[in-house]
């Protein structure tokens, strides 16, 4: 058996290395048309901001660790530019010798993966506009850095421009990031994204949001940046971070399949539309999880994991891959985002019907030292509960819960199951009552019908028609409080329930949610007919309605039945 792998990096040695452990007689070459076969293109912007301080840390393998260790041949600098089917041979130019040369196939696996886009901006071309894909790449940046850049716009504002943007600043540079959008982290439904806003700006970060690059021209040797809106921005060096597009232009050149954004269609045997070619990685189209939609998702988890699945099929093992959910994590200086399945966007998009809950639960116990409110948005199904998507913003302990959510869906878990999960517990890692659970109980209980939500995105129209309560102490009133809202703080509630009327609508708010909810609770069974709580409380609301109180910083811990004295600590109110 000769199988011929193009490209390398995780797809291809993933392919590489399985499919010489199945069978130590076939014959393996990988052609991989740049300098590096196997690196962690994920560490790239931590090298330039220098926490990965040792540049060989990230070379994972070298043609000669895996011809020593797997015996693969492996080609460096050798480029595919034709792929003939009917003879199943390859035209390949061999960059280093300078040479053209042709290599027939038994089985051919295209991991090419995705190639940073360039649009066709005037200007794009300034010898000080760069992408992040590769070690080059990142060589080059760092150089400009040591030679003298101190300012730097980066153009995107997804995983690569936010961890570009963190570590320019991190050198101690001035950045300004551009993102067509009207929010950061575009997989992310628009209020999930606000915390990370507000904490880049905090951070230093000047953002341009629902703007675009129009035109790159020089500035004396550095570069100017005219925006959609006719404002110009000037820097030593520019960054593009707006997407990656599936590098298929082989595969259409040989008549496979591709799918609406060009990426290979494949079968659940990673198959391509030739029985001879398989394909894996960012460059091949997959299946939503949670839509059933065909999607493009590049990441690193995937690819490993079709590679994996290539080899087995070559091999006779019917192994299959399912589906993509997009589970993914980001650090954004201080704070995480992780996402998994679904967004609310999505799902409006397929006309799929779901219902949304927001909790504000700690990292780990609030009385141990080193927690903050973390922003939990959960999806589901109005009927059966099944787990629809799950995203989380926070300081600790995002990693674990949104790892916790990915396997829920997976599994076609649904609210009523997270209820019942058995998650470790101790004081540094969690709570008696963990997050995961929590997010259980309160989409549980709305689905029961023991409470109901108004939302944040819906003020002021939705409570116009009734009376806005807010249940948190007359300090918190006082620092801040929704326009339009009285104060009857949840200890004086059942004493005041006279001043207001049975029939008419009440529309309760509190911090978090969870005062809230007792009062939502007291006044359902003391009569009142129409009752509702803000989903997530203020701290939601600061998300859609910006107020003063969103600095970009942790509010206090969230600790239940102790809200009031925690208010009261020096400079609680500070922050949402």
């Amino acid at each position: 058996m000769k199988i011929v792998i193009i490209g390398g990096v995780a797809a291809g040695a993933s392919t590489a290395a399985r499919a010489r452990r199945l069978n130590e007689d076939a014959e393996i070459i990988v052609l991989e048309k740049d300098a590096f076969i196997s690196f962690a293109n994920c560490g790239l912007p931590y090298h330039i901001g220098g926490k990965i301080k040792d540049r060989n840390a990230l070379l994972l393998q070298t043609p000669k660790s895996l011809k020593d260790s797997l015996n693969i041949d492996v080609r460096i600098s050798h480029e595919v530019t034709h792929i003939d089917c009917q003879k199943r041979q390859l035209t390949v130019i061999d960059h280093l010798q300078k040479k053209t040369y042709t290599e027939s196939y038994e089985k051919l696996v295209l991991c090419q993966g995705a190639d940073a886009i360039r649009p066709p901006i005037p200007g794009i071309d300034h010898h000080k506009v760069f992408v992040l894909r590769n070690i080059p790449d990142m060589d080059t940046i760092i150089k400009e850095i040591d030679a003298g850049a101190r300012k730097a716009i980066v153009i995107g504002g997804g995983f690569i421009g936010i961890e570009v943007a963190e570590a320019f600043r991190q050198r101690d540079m001035v950045v300004e990031l551009v993102e067509l959008q009207n929010q950061l982290m575009p997989p992310l439904d628009y209020e999930m994204a606000c915390d990370l806003r507000y904490h880049m700006e905090s951070e230093g970060v000047q953002l341009h949001l629902g703007h675009a690059a129009r035109k790159f021209s020089d500035a004396e040797g550095n570069v100017q940046v005219v925006l959609d809106n006719s404002h110009s921005l000037t820097a030593d060096i520019v960054v593009l971070a707006i997407g990656v597009r599936p590098a298929s232009k082989l595969a259409i050149d040989a008549k496979l399949a591709t799918g609406a954004r060009g990426g290979i269609k494949v079968d659940e045997h990673m198959q391509t539309s030739d029985p001879h070619i398989y394909a894996a990685g960012d460059m091949v189209e997959v299946t939503d999880t949670v839509t059933g939609e065909p999607a493009q998702l590049p990441l690193a988890g995937p690819a490993n994991r079709q590679g994996r699945i290539v080899a087995d099929n070559i091999f006779g093992l019917s192994s299959q891959y399912r589906s993509t959910q997009g589970t993914a994590v980001v650090k954004v200086f201080d704070m995480t985002a992780g996402s998994t399945g679904a967004s609310e966007k999505s799902l409006q998009a397929v006309n799929r019907p779901y219902h949304k809950v927001y909790l504000h639960p700690s990292g780990h116990a609030g009385y141990y030292p080193g927690t903050a409110p973390m922003h939990i948005k959960l999806l589901f199904e109005p009927e059966t509960g099944k787990l629809l998507g799950a995203q989380v913003v926070g300081y600790d302990g995002v990693d674990k819960r949104i790892d916790v959510f990915a396997t829920a869906i997976f599994a076609d878990m649904t609210v009523f199951d997270l209820e019942h999960l058995e998650l470790a517990y101790a004081p540094p890692y969690g709570s008696a009552k963990d997050p995961i659970n929590m997010a259980g109980f309160i989409a549980a209980n709305f689905l029961r019908g023991d409470l109901d939500f108004w939302y944040a995105e819906n003020f002021p129209d939705q409570v116009a028609d009734g009376i806005l309560v807010d249940v948190r102490s007359r300090k918190e009133f006082n620092n801040w409080s929704i326009p339009g809202s009285i104060n009857i703080p949840l200890r004086e509630l059942r004493s005041r329930l006279s001043e207001l009327q049975t029939g008419q609508p009440i529309y309760v708010y509190c911090r978090v949610g969870f005062r809230s909810y007792l009062a939502y609770r007291i006044l359902k069974q003391k009569g009142f007919k129409t009752v509702s709580m803000l989903a997530g409380g203020s701290k939601t609301f600061n998300c859609f309605c910006r107020t003063e109180l969103a600095t970009g910083k942790p509010g206090i811990p969230f600790v239940s039945h102790a809200e009031e004295e925690l208010a009261e600590m020096p400079d609680a109110l500070k922050h949402a």
